[in-house]
């Protein structure tokens, strides 16, 4: 079952977008049905069917920094 997991990541520009992204969308048919990024509001939105700590842990990959907000 996928929950839609939102995430504070800090990033500063199009390319830390990108890496975070990049290291999601790996995972697209893997676990990851979708990938919303806002850079304007440092958030980052993923349905899954991964847990929030898989997913938070695939983030930190890109050396971002990364806490979970809300889970539904």
């Amino acid at each position: 079952m996928s929950k839609v997991y939102e995430f504070n990541v800090k990033m500063t520009c199009d390319g830390c977008s990108g890496a975070v992204d990049r290291v999601l969308g790996k995972l697209k048919g893997k676990g990851v049905d979708e990938v919303i990024i806002s850079l304007e509001e440092q958030n980052v939105k993923v349905k899954s069917s991964l847990s929030a700590e898989e997913i938070l842990e695939i983030i930190k990959k890109t050396g971002k920094e990364v806490n979970l907000i809300s889970t539904t």
